[in-house]
């Protein structure tokens, strides 16, 4: 990555060379090789792991599912009141994915 020598912004490629996103100064690229290019084709020896879409990235907590009683579930923090109050706790079982909040 480089930056513009008269503002300091991020240079991005275009056709005259690289091009500054802030100033819209062109320096001219003494490598031409520096291009690349983007391809949807995968091939054979990629890897690609396809899913259901039913992948989570919460964390989870010992925390008792009041409707079937599993002992581990999701949980996350929202501002739901003012800022001045303290924020709700939520919970996903994640057996069978009913959601509750639990209040400070």
């Amino acid at each position: 990555m480089e930056f513009c020598e008269e503002c300091g912004g991020m240079l991005l490629p275009s056709a005259e060379g690289l091009k500054c996103s802030s100033c819209g100064h062109i320096k001219e690229s003494a490598e031409k090789e520096d291009s690349y290019s983007v391809s949807e084709k995968v091939n054979a020896k990629d890897t690609v792991i396809l899913t259901d879409g039913d992948v989570s990235t919460l964390p989870t907590t010992k925390e008792t599912c009041p409707e079937c009683g599993h002992d581990k579930a999701e949980w996350w923090m929202q501002q739901t009141r003012s800022a001045d109050e303290a924020p709700t706790r939520f919970f996903k079982c994640v057996k069978c994915k009913h959601t509750w909040r639990a209040y400070d």
